[in-house]
């Protein structure tokens, strides 16, 4: 960081998404946990999770490989699960397979509210080390709500 650098804010080091998904809670907390469903909707649309392997109880790891649809690319992360209160919120920690800032862990915490049949899901990472990846963190994670809310509709419509 340059001495002109403004050191981040404790807002600047945090990533908060809320997205209101038309389907009941139970259900959305099914596609978050059941590795078979992640892995339909897990990472954005350029990455889509190609591997989800998760030991769902508290201190047990998790582990995902998104693979790039168009440079092969596969981008390794995991962590380790340290809170679970069904079906309202999840808290694990959150790492790239990648040296330097990447490779930091981070908390997330995902919280879902039953609303009228609907759920409100507040998702929140943190710590970020840079806006750069904290913005990065933010596009791939919409992106990736952006394809859960079209499984979600896909699964609602099997039904």
């Amino acid at each position: 960081m340059s001495a002109s650098a403004a050191p981040l804010t404790k807002a600047d080091r945090e990533l908060i998404i809320r997205r209101t998904f038309d389907a009941p809670r139970d259900l959305v907390w099914k596609c978050w946990t059941t590795p078979e469903m992640a892995r339909q909707w897990w990472g954005p649309i350029e990455y889509p999770a190609n591997y989800i392997d998760m030991d769902f109880r508290v201190g047990g790891k998790w582990r995902a490989c998104l693979h790039g649809r168009d440079d092969g690319k596969d981008l390794w992360q995991g962590g380790v699960i340290r809170e679970i209160e069904p079906p309202r919120r999840i808290v694990y920690t959150f790492k790239w397979d990648a040296d330097g800032e990447r490779g930091m862990d981070t908390l997330v915490t995902v919280e879902f509210a039953e609303q009228d049949g609907k759920t409100l899901m507040t998702f929140h990472q943190s710590p970020f080390q840079s806006l750069n990846e904290r913005d990065g963190h933010g596009y791939g994670w919409g992106s990736t709500f952006d394809r859960f809310d079209h499984y979600l509709g896909h699964v609602i419509a099997q039904k």
